[in-house]
């Protein structure tokens, strides 16, 4: 069973490697951090503020690339988590058959906020439970 989730908060810091992504439960107020890299926070900043690059970037190059072979993006699932290593899939529909493409949450993500309209967000129940107790 899977939990639909938003994008409520993003931590870039210029002092530290790591940044923060916060994901807040839509029907409810279950909230967890996933700590992701510098790229993956500015490229989901960029998408959530409407800031277009100049030329694609990697995750806008991964939509177009999908939705020119005739895929359509589905959503995107952190389903599991492992060795406190978050594990995502990102759903796409083609020809009748769901796709699911290994990707990091962060990467997850970034495609979510790249696509129009957003693609839904979910996380696992394991995996809240396993991070909120």
């Amino acid at each position: 069973m899977s939990v639909q989730m938003e994008l409520s908060r993003i931590i870039i810091s210029e002092v530290n490697d790591q940044q923060v992504v916060y994901l807040s439960e839509v029907d409810g107020d279950r909230t967890f951090p996933i700590i992701i890299g510098l790229f993956e926070a500015t490229s989901i900043d960029r998408r959530v503020k409407h800031h277009q690059a100049p030329r694609p970037l990697t995750h806008d190059l991964l939509v177009a690339a999908v939705e020119m072979l005739g895929g359509e993006f589905q959503d995107v699932v952190i389903s599991e988590l492992k060795e406190h290593t978050y594990y995502a899939v990102i759903r796409v529909l083609k020809d009748g058959e769901i796709i699911e493409i290994d990707a990091r949450p962060s990467d997850a993500i970034a495609v979510a906020v790249t696509c129009e309209p957003n693609l839904p967000i979910y996380v696992s129940e394991d995996v809240l439970e396993n991070v909120l107790g």
